[in-house]
């Protein structure tokens, strides 16, 4: 099996191209290959397959509007709705490889279309949707509870504001949460404000445990935390376009919220290519 491995602020992935569809890609394979001991090593599977050939056809009904289906998959196995890190390795793979041009187009995700925009080097930018915001829920994280914003960037997320060093944080664990809340598990990022629209953030990914990054997370964060200042100052929700930087473990992005959408821009880099032994990889 063929793959590339990329990464965007250290969230990393192996890429598996499959423009007609025909890999076998069960969660025990993907867990596998990305298992930093017996696999190759990442957060995460991105399948490269035609939107025509996806085999679902709510993404198959994309093909039109969209060359390139971005199949993603969660550590553990578990296939999610969008990865905005992800989706900016996913273009630049598509881009270095000439399966597309350097510009501006679109991409299908199980979260619907996602426009990038990137050039022949450089940063990538998504848009990643408007955020959706859900009202406050919990976490807790050794007993000790977190207040947050639920907000859905296509995929579930707890962005939850702290005032103290995120570095006393453990998250080796997963954190608690209402389920009931967040049937389909949660995505769950503290951050702290360190200047004027400047946040720090890290972040418990659901399948993944802590990684160095999350883009869907960055996003949330800052609407989190956006939202949270129009409350302080009692002001409606405004579309002024609001220009954000996020630090993560693994480097900076760059969020834009317009009032209506909000964009993720940041570096992808990829950094290996080989061959992998898929008899090797599953063997017990």
């Amino acid at each position: 099996m063929r793959f590339v491995k990329g990464h965007g602020t250290e969230n990393d992935f192996v890429i598996l191209p499959d423009p007609d569809g025909v890999l076998d890609l069960t969660p025990r394979v993907v867990a596998r290959l990305c298992d930093r001991r017996a696999g190759i090593g990442a957060d995460g599977v991105l399948r490269v397959v035609r939107a025509k050939a996806a085999g679902d056809p709510a993404i198959e009904a994309m093909a039109g509007r969209a060359e390139w289906f971005m199949d993603y998959r969660n550590a553990d196995g578990g296939i999610a709705e969008m990865c905005g890190n992800g989706a900016r390795v996913f273009a630049r793979y598509l881009v270095d490889s000439g399966l597309a041009a350097p510009g501006e187009w679109d991409l299908a995700t199980r979260a619907g279309l996602r426009r990038v925009t990137l050039g022949s080097s450089g940063d990538v930018s998504v848009d990643m949707g408007p955020p959706e915001y859900l009202g406050t829920g919990h976490a807790s994280i050794s007993g000790r509870p977190y207040t947050g914003e639920r907000i859905s960037m296509g995929n579930p997320h707890l962005a939850c504001a702290i005032d103290e060093p995120l570095s006393g944080l453990d998250l080796t664990r997963p954190p608690a949460y209402d389920p009931a809340q967040f049937p389909d598990g949660v995505n769950v990022e503290f951050y702290r404000t360190i200047g004027e629209r400047h946040l720090e953030m890290r972040v418990y990914e659901r399948g993944s445990g802590e990684t160095r990054s999350c883009g869907t997370g960055t996003v949330a964060a800052v609407a989190a935390a956006s939202h949270q200042a129009r409350q302080t100052s009692r002001t409606a929700r405004s579309a002024e376009t609001e220009e954000w930087t996020v630090d993560v473990p693994g480097g900076r992005v760059h969020v834009t919220l317009d009032g209506t959408t909000g964009h993720l821009r940041g570096p992808a880099v990829l950094v290996a290519e080989g061959e992998i032994f898929l008899d090797r990889i599953t063997v017990p």
